[in-house]
């Protein structure tokens, strides 16, 4: 039975992350202070920054497809995306980007951090069903909590692997793992 991939948004799907930090400089929170994988409401409050105001400030066009990504996308059936991000900005970007996940979950799905139970629900499908790819040490944790696969995005400059992960070069190499072929991928710390 081949793996349905679920994948997080921003650093894995789409490199996001000066669309990301950018309003909150906007809004005169210095760039080394923003950190990444958070709830926004969370991000927010820690930097002292209104939702509202960092959404009337964040441009939703900005943020690009990682190379390679569109055509992974285009050859699956089945995907779903489970995302930190505000709903409101998560719903505009797969819009803008013509992408139509069977299962599009974001903060407001999760009553906090994201997870991925609600996701498997919603795709009525058990753990190990599913690879969840993702760039952030939360993105691994989300996997091990339902005893999920994980892969984590490689080809995300700043994504940090961690001994035993299936770190991936590029999008491509998801095709290979959906069929069971985990051969392809290097773990970290292996080369």
């Amino acid at each position: 039975m081949a793996l349905i991939p679920v994948f997080d948004l921003d650093g894995t799907l789409i490199d996001s992350d000066e669309a990301l930090v950018a309003p909150f400089v906007r809004l005169g929170v210095p760039r080394e202070h923003v950190t990444f994988g958070h709830v926004l409401d969370h991000e927010c409050d820690r930097l002292g920054i209104a939702v509202a105001d960092y959404l009337a400030a964040y441009d939703d066009r900005a943020a690009q497809p990682f190379p390679g990504v569109t055509d992974l996308l285009a050859s699956l059936d089945r995907w779903a995306v489970c995302s930190n991000k505000h709903a409101e900005a998560g719903h505009a970007e797969l819009d803008r980007l013509g992408w139509e996940p069977e299962v599009s979950l974001f903060s407001d799905a999760f009553g906090g951090p994201k997870r991925l139970a609600p996701v498997l629900d919603a795709l009525d499908v058990g753990p190990d069903q599913i690879l969840f790819v993702g760039d952030t040490v939360h993105d691994r944790e989300c996997a091990r909590a339902v005893s999920a696969r994980f892969a984590l995005a490689g080809w995300n400059p700043r994504s940090r692997g961690q001994e035993g992960d299936l770190v991936l070069r590029e999008p491509g190499e998801v095709l290979g793992l959906l069929a069971g072929g985990w051969s392809g991928a290097q773990s970290a710390g292996t080369g």
